[in-house]
């Protein structure tokens, strides 16, 4: 398994890039005063990257981690059908901890990590 604090290789697995990213946007959130709720949260109908809040707000958070951008940014990937579905989950996820009445935000943070680059890290607030 990949130490969180070793970038992915361009040739990695993209389950190991994906859970390394989540490390890292897990560590950007905490940094700015976030408190993380929950972590690949699952139901039926999928999974949830990221359950935070910001003290004001429940956010949910998809994370898209790239090594590369030959197949366009990582925010890119997160299609209008992806964020509905991400909507749906979000109602799920709030009536199974009964926080229903929260007000909620949706977040992406893209994750470019290229080899033997630092990694770039864009939390796009309100995404969708």
């Amino acid at each position: 398994m990949m130490n969180t604090a070793e970038q992915p290789s361009a040739g990695a697995p993209h389950i190991e890039v994906g859970r390394w990213g989540e490390e890292l946007a897990v560590r950007h959130l905490e940094k700015a005063g976030y408190v993380v709720l929950s972590r690949n949260w699952r139901c039926r109908e999928g999974e949830l990257d990221l359950v935070a809040t910001d003290k004001k707000r429940l956010v949910f958070c998809e994370v898209k981690t790239r090594t590369g951008l030959g197949f366009g940014s990582p925010a890119e990937a997160v299609t209008p059908d992806k964020a509905d579905r991400i909507r749906r989950l979000a109602h799920q996820w709030q009536r199974t901890f009964m926080l229903r009445w929260c007000p909620v935000r949706y977040d992406i943070i893209a994750i470019v990590a290229r080899p033997g680059a630092q990694p770039q890290v864009r939390h796009i607030k309100a995404a969708f």
